[in-house]
């Protein structure tokens, strides 16, 4: 719904890989990393080749989800990337392009000091991964991983934050890096809600398809009369945290008119998905999607004077009930 404001995009950068350190400081240390220059790095260049080794040992939390603790690196790293995956998932193989949903820790190879963690913040992290947003290390060794893996990162300087390394984050020009990553989530143009069915009783109101095949949804509306207040149901009940009226959510969503059922937005059209924050949307949006849980599809009714009022909106004629279907992704 951007191009007709219900729903306002996040701006761009979502992650810095950053975080080290200050959510506020994200968006700098994200240029700063796609940015430096890696011509003069003083370590050895990596070869493009990725290799299993050598890699710190993990001292506890070893399952999938849990906080973990590393030894510092075991004598000198290699110069090209170490990937080693620690818990094999069973989810969709992540895709470049795809919005990744992780939890990771982070420390320096030489003296094994943690310079950032998600873990501690109780809330994973959301980036592109593949396309040049977080550092190259990232990008090359995370695509082709599997959903619900753990993988451990050794990252060389070139492949890090280059020669001038991150200062706010304690880290040189000649740190290796390592990383452990939890893959929680993976999102692109064709993710759905994985919700439980829950049964459409009152003949009243839309009745919304449950296919989860990356299609729109179906939206049936019924020939009766609107209601004036804003309806918010479960159509697919997820299990993820719900929603509060602060959050930034990520999702899929259709719009149609209650009278005549006709589409006028859609991300599935726009083959993007959408991003925005609950206290920057219509009224009806904010009203019917806090407190519903990620992983949900639901049905959201917005009367006129919780959608667009007496406006004329591209395809949206004045004092319009709106109906949407919305598949609640993840919160960013």
């Amino acid at each position: 719904m951007r191009r007709r404001s219900v729903l306002l995009a996040v701006p761009a950068g979502l992650l810095a890989l950053a975080g080290c350190g200050d959510d506020e400081n994200n968006k700098d240390k994200a240029d700063k990393a796609d940015k430096v220059d890696t011509s003069k790095s003083p370590t050895a260049e990596p070869t493009g080749k990725i290799v299993a080794g050598p890699l710190p040992d993990i001292t506890k939390g070893r399952e999938f989800g849990q906080k973990p603790t590393m030894a510092k690196g075991p004598g000198k790293p290699s110069p090209d990337l170490a990937v080693k995956t620690l818990v094999p998932g069973r989810g969709a193989a992540v895709a470049t392009g795809d919005f990744l949903e992780v939890n990771y820790l982070g420390q320096k190879w030489k003296d094994g000091k943690v310079f950032d963690n998600s873990y501690d913040r109780d809330k994973p992290a959301i980036f592109p991964i593949g396309v040049g947003k977080v550092i190259p290390g990232w990008d090359q060794g995370l695509v082709g991983k599997k959903v619900s893996s753990r993988v451990q990162l050794a990252i060389p300087p070139a492949l890090g934050y280059g020669s001038e390394g991150n200062p706010q984050a304690g880290i040189k020009g000649d740190d290796t890096l390592v990383f452990v990553v939890d893959i929680v989530g993976s999102y692109n143009t064709r993710s759905s809600a994985q919700g439980k069915e829950v049964e459409q009783t009152d003949k009243a109101l839309p009745v919304v398809g449950v296919k989860t095949d990356g299609e729109p949804p179906t939206i049936e509306v019924p020939k009766g009369k609107a209601p004036t207040k804003v309806v918010s149901n479960y159509i697919l009940e997820g299990d993820g945290p719900k929603l509060k009226k602060t959050d930034a959510v990520m999702v899929q969503y259709k719009g149609v008119l209650w009278d005549g059922g006709k589409e006028f937005d859609s991300s599935y059209a726009s083959k993007q998905l959408a991003q925005f924050s609950l206290q920057q949307v219509v009224p009806g949006w904010t009203e019917g999607l806090d407190g519903k849980k990620t992983g949900s599809r639901v049905l959201i009714v917005v009367p006129p004077d919780k959608g667009y009022g007496k406006e004329k909106k591209d395809g949206i004629p004045p004092n319009s009930t709106l109906v949407f279907a919305v598949d609640i992704l993840a919160i960013l």
